[in-house]
């Protein structure tokens, strides 16, 4: 399944695009797509958090097509 995913920060940087489109084999878990988000540029930061129609999403959550997937690099402050 095709997956349209929105890139933010340093992920927008790397692929040198805030949106892409991540082939990813069904039934598309959130785990899969990480692993697929990944492989995209060796210059991404790991672990990414990733949101599926505005709601941060854990790795057994199902993606269904026409779903709203963004992937948000890791948040560090202090």
């Amino acid at each position: 399944m095709n997956i349209q995913v929105r890139l933010f920060a340093a992920y927008a940087d790397a692929v040198g695009s805030g949106q892409t489109t991540v082939s990813v084999p069904d039934p598309v878990t959130v785990g899969a797509l990480r692993t697929a988000v990944s492989a995209l540029s060796p210059a991404l930061p790991l672990r990414p958090i990733i949101a599926v129609n505005e709601k941060y999403a854990t790795d057994d959550v199902t993606i269904s097509e026409g779903d709203e997937v963004a992937v948000i690099p890791p948040v560090a402050g202090g």
